[in-house]
């Protein structure tokens, strides 16, 4: 495959009837939007600037606008929502989740826009900018936090972005909340059998909304809140359960992470805004879920 093309026929095919299409009013030539994925891909994958983008993929300004349009009508959540729901019901979704987050450094013409000061506290909301552009100050500097749950496969369910230096476990609630599978009969599934994540997700409101749901917590304990416990003796409560075994497996949003920062646009953040940014994470994931039902199918 030329290395202008990502996708294969087999990919492209479960996604092109779930993308703008002509509009039948006049004006400019609809632009071929395998043309426009593709070059948007490219951008990403690569992590060129947008005016550096190969000629193949026609004006820069199209494919631009054509990724910056479907960032902002949510059309990659639409997809993605397609397609886990098509996973489900192939029964290839492993409902055993983990959770975990990863670090974007943020470039400096990714940080050129005035920002908050103030920690955001909307990131729940994905089809909002929050007014500092997920981009804060923590310990290797200016950078973005991506958030994802991701089923036993490793493949993402949901995706969240927030400032570097924001507390992974603040956004536990809201990744579980924007967890929703259809089915062809019936609610959504919004319930998973287990959630794994490391000890930065160790809370008691996190422990009481699993038990509250009769989902599995597989979290192990931090050494703090274990003296803590034990120094009060039977008003502690009993030792937290985990299942080792299980826990082992909560690698797969490591090896994810580790496919994430392939995509160099996405290891490093150059866009300005949030939006933007997150909707190129989760074509990421698009594409991913695209390889894996094309090659069940």
């Amino acid at each position: 495959m030329s290395r202008l093309r990502t996708l294969t026929d087999a990919q492209w095919s479960l996604i092109v009837g779930m993308l703008p299409g002509p509009t039948g009013r006049p004006g400019r030539k609809f632009s071929d939007p395998r043309t426009m994925i593709e070059g948007i891909v490219y951008r990403y994958r690569t992590g060129i600037a947008w005016r550096d983008l190969p000629e193949a993929f026609g004006p820069w300004q199209t494919v631009w606008t054509w990724h910056r349009r479907m960032a902002a009508e949510g059309t990659w959540d639409a997809v993605l929502a397609k397609l886990t729901s098509a996973a489900d019901a192939a029964g290839v979704l492993d409902w055993s989740l983990s959770v975990d987050s990863m670090i974007a450094r943020a470039h400096q013409h990714g940080t050129n826009t005035t920002r908050s000061a103030e920690l955001e506290r909307s990131y729940g909301d994905s089809t909002q900018e929050p007014s500092d552009h997920a981009v804060g100050r923590s310990r290797g500097g200016l950078s973005t936090k991506i958030h994802q749950l991701v089923d036993g496969n490793g493949l993402p369910l949901v995706t969240l972005v927030s400032a570097g230096q924001a507390g992974d476990s603040p956004m536990f609630m809201p990744l579980m909340a924007h967890l929703h599978v259809a089915r062809a009969v019936g609610r959504p599934r919004t319930r998973p059998d287990a959630v794994r994540g490391d000890k930065a997700y160790s809370s008691r409101a996190i422990r009481g909304y699993l038990r509250s749901r009769g989902i599995k917590a597989v979290i192990p304990e931090p050494s703090d809140q274990q003296k803590h416990r034990k120094r009060r003796g039977s008003r502690g409560g009993r030792p937290v359960a985990l299942d080792k075994t299980d826990y082992r497996q909560r690698n797969v949003i490591e090896r994810r992470y580790a496919r994430v920062k392939q995509w160099r646009g996405l290891a490093t953040r150059y866009d300005n805004l949030a939006v933007v940014f997150r909707a190129a994470v989760v074509l990421n994931t698009v594409i991913a879920w695209t390889r894996q039902l094309s090659d069940t199918s």
